[in-house]
C-alpha cells in the first residue's frame, strides 16, 4: 500500500479514536482501586466525622472503598497542601473545612497552597453547629455571664481550640473581640483533646463543632453557653445563639470536597453526581443530623464561587479580630 497524506491523516484519526476509547473506557471504570479521602484535621472532630460519614455511603454506592485519611497540622495547612500536591486522577480527594480553605490563606504567611489555582472543587457536603461550652462547674450558665466574669478577670479564663489557627481558635477570637474581653488560648492537637481536658477542668470554655461535642452535652458533662452559628440549630433547639446576646454574631461552617487541579472533568462530575444521591439518602441525612450537621450541596461552579467570595470576606474578619498565626 502506498503511504500518503491520506493514507496518514486515516492512521492518526483512528490512533486517536483508539486512545480516546481507552480513556472514556478507563473513566467509566473509575473508581478501579480504592479511593484517598484526606481529611486535614485529626480524629474525632466534625470534619471527620461528616467525612467517614460520606466516605461510607460513597463506597457502598461506587463499589470501592473511601478510605478516611487523616492529616492534621498547621490548622489544616499539611494535609491540604498534600492534597494539592496528589496526583489528580481522582484517586486522592479533599474534604475539607472552610476554616482550612478560606481563612487560613489570611492568617498563614505561607500555607502551602493556593485555595484556588490548586484544586477542583467538587461539591460542599455539610455545615455544621458549632458551640461554645463550657466545664460543668464553670461558674458562668451564658454568654453574658461569661463576658462579666472574663472582664472582671481578664486573661485568667482559659479557652482551648482545635489548635493554633483552626475554626476554633478563630471563632474565639472573634468573641473576644466582639465582647471586648481577654481569655488565655489553649491550642491542642485536635478537638477530642480539648474536649477531654474541658470535661477535667484544666480549660473553663472551649469552643466545638456538634459533631465532637453533642454526646458531652446530653451526657451533662459539659454545658452549653452559646451556639456560634448565625441560627439556633435543630439539635439543640432551646439553646441561644451568641448573637442573641452579640449582636451581629454568628458563623455557620461548611465542608467540602475538592480534587487536585487537572483531575479529569468526567471524574468531578461523577464524584459530584455520586456525593449528591449520597446527601439526598436518609440514612446519611438522619446520621449528619445526629452529630448536628445539615446536608449542603451544589455545582462544581457554584462551590468554586462560594470559596471565591469567602476568601475576601474572611480576610476582612481576620484583620478586624486581629487574630494571628505565624
Amino acid at each position: 500500500m502506498r503511504f500518503t497524506r491520506r493514507t496518514a491523516a486515516i492512521l492518526i484519526a483512528a490512533t486517536l479514536a483508539v486512545s480516546a476509547a481507552g480513556h472514556a473506557a478507563a473513566e467509566d471504570k473509575y473508581p478501579s482501586h480504592p479511593v484517598t479521602l484526606i481529611v486535614p484535621q485529626a480524629a474525632g472532630g466534625a470534619n471527620d466525622t461528616i467525612a467517614r460519614i460520606v466516605a461510607q455511603k460513597l463506597g457502598e454506592q461506587m463499589g470501592q472503598t473511601f478510605v478516611v485519611d487523616n492529616r492534621p497540622g498547621a490548622g489544616g495547612n499539611v494535609g491540604t497542601a498534600q492534597a494539592a500536591r496528589a496526583k489528580p486522577d481522582g484517586y486522592t480527594l479533599l474534604l475539607t473545612v472552610n476554616s482550612a480553605q478560606v481563612i487560613n490563606p489570611a492568617l498563614y504567611k505561607s500555607t502551602g497552597f493556593d485555595p484556588v489555582k490548586d484544586f477542583e472543587p467538587i461539591t460542599p457536603v455539610a455545615t455544621a453547629g458549632y458551640v461554645l461550652v463550657a466545664n460543668k462547674n464553670f461558674a458562668p450558665n451564658n454568654v453574658a455571664e461569661l463576658i462579666k466574669a472574663a472582664k472582671a478577670q481578664p486573661g485568667k479564663i482559659a479557652i482551648s481550640s482545635a489548635g493554633n489557627g483552626t475554626l476554633n481558635h478563630l471563632i474565639g477570637e472573634m468573641l473576644q473581640k466582639e465582647a471586648g474581653i481577654q481569655q488565655m488560648h489553649v491550642p491542642y492537637k485536635g478537638s477530642a483533646a480539648s474536649m477531654n481536658d474541658l470535661i477535667a477542668g484544666q480549660v473553663q470554655v472551649s469552643v466545638q463543632s456538634l459533631p465532637s461535642s453533642l454526646q458531652f452535652i446530653k451526657a451533662g458533662t459539659v454545658k452549653v453557653l452559646g451556639v456560634v452559628n448565625e441560627k439556633r440549630v435543630s439539635a439543640l433547639p432551646d439553646a441561644p445563639t451568641i448573637g442573641e446576646t452579640i449582636k451581629g454574631f454568628g458563623s455557620t461552617p461548611w465542608y467540602g470536597v475538592l480534587a487536585p487541579r487537572g483531575t479529569p472533568k468526567e471524574i468531578v462530575a461523577r464524584l459530584q453526581t455520586e456525593i449528591g444521591k449520597a446527601l439526598d439518602d436518609a440514612d446519611v441525612k438522619s446520621r449528619l443530623d445526629g452529630v448536628g450537621c445539615e446536608p449542603f450541596k451544589s455545582s462544581p461552579d457554584q462551590f468554586a464561587a462560594l470559596i471565591k467570595s469567602d476568601l475576601p470576606k474572611w480576610a476582612k474578619i481576620v484583620k478586624e479580630s486581629g487574630a494571628t498565626v505565624d
